[in-house]
């Protein structure tokens, strides 16, 4: 009888003991924060395994061990919220917090979700940036002036310094600041947000892509400065590619470019026919009247236009428009066939 009461309450003991650690560990996924006391950045690529992503956390410092968090996601049912993505973190934040950041659904209380679309120029960056409480000003002149951020990027060696080229009117890191879904601390310093949109436009940049632009006897400069004015001037991932071809052959050739784009960008506004006046004015920017590039980008590109300059498609085609009504790019090998095109959409 002694021996059963006595085995009765060992048993007891180890439940009680049992569901103590489980407490213990359930409140440690709950509330426990990494170690790790500054902001880092972090990719979470597509296809990755919860438990990769809980040991890269607990190697940045950023959860207390990959166990709370492998835990976590299992009782939460949250393994399909996570996406591949770039997210900011810090080891104050729980595994809560940061699992809402990796869903990129609700943000918490000190982060803001920002979304730069494709082609956004930097003036318009700033704005988006005010209208989400952070500073877009000191933004804005951190672009313009570089904030010594460009020595740390090799691929910026080949933009003009200071004011070569007549570039004073144009932000020295336009074209550079990657359009993307990002996640800002609301107390972010502008040159973070800089960085952060310098960084994200390295990666993107892949080794074989910055192999062929050289092999092309290009440079990453002049490639973004292409991929800026075709942005604007095609919609589809296609339609850029062989409108990449069209430019890039009137350069070898000497012709002007004759880009409505960059008219657009030298008056501040976009018109659907512009006059004969408008194409010259007078302007380094203006590809009706100088040749070649205009001195560097014109708005920050995104990755299928940046794509098309690097690998435009040679076709037959010499000329093209957009119809007005539809944004369609109607393309034509003769200048007969393009004045016909152009008086058939009322341009």
């Amino acid at each position: 009888m002694f021996n059963s009461k006595r085995l009765y309450i060992a048993i007891g003991l180890f439940f009680v003991l049992v569901l103590l650690e489980f407490y213990l560990f359930n409140r440690q996924a709950n509330f426990s924060h990494g170690s790790g006391t500054i902001s880092q950045n972090i990719e979470i690529t597509e296809g990755a395994g919860v438990k990769e992503i809980g040991q890269k956390l607990e190697d940045t410092q950023l959860v207390k061990s990959k166990y709370y968090f492998d835990y976590y996601i299992w009782k939460t049912g949250s393994r399909g919220k996570i996406k591949a993505g770039k997210y900011e973190l810090k080891g104050t934040m729980t595994i809560p917090e940061i699992v809402q950041v990796l869903s990129l659904g609700e943000i918490v209380s000190n982060q803001t979700k920002v979304t730069f679309p494709e082609g956004t120029s930097a003036q318009g960056m700033a704005d988006i940036l005010k209208q989400k409480g952070l500073d877009g000003d000191a933004f804005l002149a951190d672009v313009k002036s570089g904030s010594g951020i460009a020595a740390n990027y090799a691929f910026l060696k080949d933009a003009p310094q200071g004011s070569n080229l007549a570039r004073l009117d144009s932000a020295r890191l336009e074209g550079f600041l990657f359009p993307d879904t990002y996640i800002f601390f609301k107390d972010a310093k502008p040159e973070e947000i800089v960085d952060r949109m310098l960084q994200n436009f390295d990666e993107k940049l892949t080794p074989k892509m910055r192999e062929d632009i050289q092999r092309q006897g290009k440079n990453i400069f002049d490639v973004v400065t292409m991929a800026s004015i075709l942005e604007k001037e095609v919609q589809t991932a296609d339609d850029m590619k062989i409108a990449s071809g069209i430019f890039w052959d009137r350069i070898s050739v000497g012709m002007p470019l004759q880009s409505c784009a960059t008219i657009a960008y030298v008056l501040g506004r976009e018109k659907k026919q512009y006059s004969v006046a408008d194409t010259r004015t007078s302007s380094p920017y203006n590809t009706y009247i100088n040749k070649g590039l205009p001195p560097g980008p014109i708005d920050n590109p995104g990755m299928n236009s940046i794509l098309a300059a690097i690998y435009p498609t040679k076709t037959d085609y010499n000329y093209f428009l957009t119809d007005p009504a539809t944004g369609k790019t109607i393309f034509s090998k003769t200048l007969e066939e393009h004045a016909a095109n152009k008086a058939k959409y009322g341009l």
